[in-house]
C-alpha cells in the first residue's frame, strides 16, 4: 500500500469518526495547534488522555465494588473524565459522563453499574 492510500484512509477514518460521533470540532482545534515545531501534539495530547482516562476508569471501577460507594467522589472522577474528554472532542466519552453523573447524583447504583 503507498503513502497516498494509507492518508486517505486516515482521512477516511477520522470522517467517519465525527459522523459516529466519537470526535467533534474541538478534534478538530486541536489538531490546528499541531505545526512542525510540535509535529507529535495531537499524540501527545490524545496519548495524555487514554492514561488518564485508564487511571480513572480504574478507580470508578474499584469504587463501584466498594460496599458504601461514594458518590460524592465519582462524580468528582466522573467530572474530570469528562472535562478532559471535552478538550480533545471525544465527544461519546463526553455525553456517557454526563449520564454518569447523573446517576452518581441520583445515588442510582443500577445505573451505574448499567453504564460501567
Amino acid at each position: 500500500m503507498d503513502l497516498i492510500q494509507l492518508q486517505r484512509q486516515l482521512v477516511d477514518y477520522r470522517t467517519s469518526l465525527y459522523h459516529e460521533g466519537f470526535l467533534d470540532e474541538q478534534f478538530t482545534q486541536l489538531q490546528s495547534l499541531q505545526d512542525e515545531n510540535n509535529p507529535d501534539f495531537v499524540v501527545e495530547v490524545v496519548s495524555l488522555f487514554f492514561e488518564d482516562s485508564e487511571r480513572l476508569l480504574n478507580e470508578l471501577s474499584k469504587a463501584l465494588e466498594q460496599q458504601i460507594i461514594d458518590f460524592k467522589r465519582m462524580d468528582a472522577q466522573v467530572h474530570q473524565l469528562k472535562g478532559s474528554s471535552s478538550s480533545i472532542g471525544a465527544h461519546r466519552v463526553q455525553k456517557l459522563c454526563i449520564v454518569f453523573r447523573n446517576y452518581c447524583e441520583a445515588h442510582n447504583v443500577e445505573g451505574l453499574n448499567n453504564k460501567s
